[in-house]
């Protein structure tokens, strides 16, 4: 096996174990705060917007797809739009304003009160997510973020964060693939048979 390979395969071993072991402590209660206030947003009639970018980005669509389609569940369709998804959108405010506003443009135009704005940003820095968290908070909708670095800027702006502190970004991203499929679960079991 090629030694690079071996060391991705370790890394994300001992990244599961670090989180396994953490689940006794905060990560659990997080997760399950997470799946707590999206149901609550989504029995008000409230959405869930999601944004990040590249792979988080991707994670952002995936979730989507999760709640308005479904997980493993059948259940009533969920109010979710991931805000990487419409190109015409994106070109249009990147090329009239700038990049990062491409999503705080979206949070202004469409984030009410009461929904949920998810921000994925590992380092937690992005200044596109972190403009749409500041948006979405000043329109009265809670934000959850999912960022790869503890104390970062979108921590800040969040209720509700979710660190998944690991040395690299693919790390990261894997437990939040984790971590975002036991939300999905959780807030689909309060929609089962509706």
């Amino acid at each position: 096996m090629n030694p690079d390979t071996k060391k991705h395969i370790t890394e994300a071993i001992e990244t599961h174990k670090k989180m396994t072991a953490e689940l006794e402590q905060s990560s659990i209660e997080t997760i399950v705060a997470v799946a707590e206030a999206i149901t609550t947003a989504l029995r008000q009639d409230g959405t869930v917007f999601l944004c990040g970018n590249g792979g988080s980005a991707a994670d952002a669509q995936h979730i989507a797809g999760e709640l308005v389609g479904r997980f493993t569940r059948e259940r009533k369709a969920l109010a979710a739009v991931a805000f990487s998804t419409d190109t015409s959108v994106l070109t249009c405010i990147a090329n009239d304003y700038s990049y990062e506003k491409v999503f705080a443009r979206q949070a202004e135009a469409l984030v009410r009160k009461d929904d949920i704005l998810w921000a994925f940003s590992t380092s937690g820095t992005s200044a596109n997510v972190i403009a749409a968290a500041r948006i979405a908070k000043e329109k009265g909708a809670h934000i959850i973020a999912f960022t790869g670095r503890s104390g970062s800027k979108l921590e800040h702006i969040a209720d509700i964060c979710f660190c998944a502190d690991a040395e690299s970004t693919a790390r990261s991203q894997e437990i939040h693939q984790l971590a975002y499929h036991i939300i999905c679960d959780l807030v689909e079991r309060g929609f089962a048979n509706s």
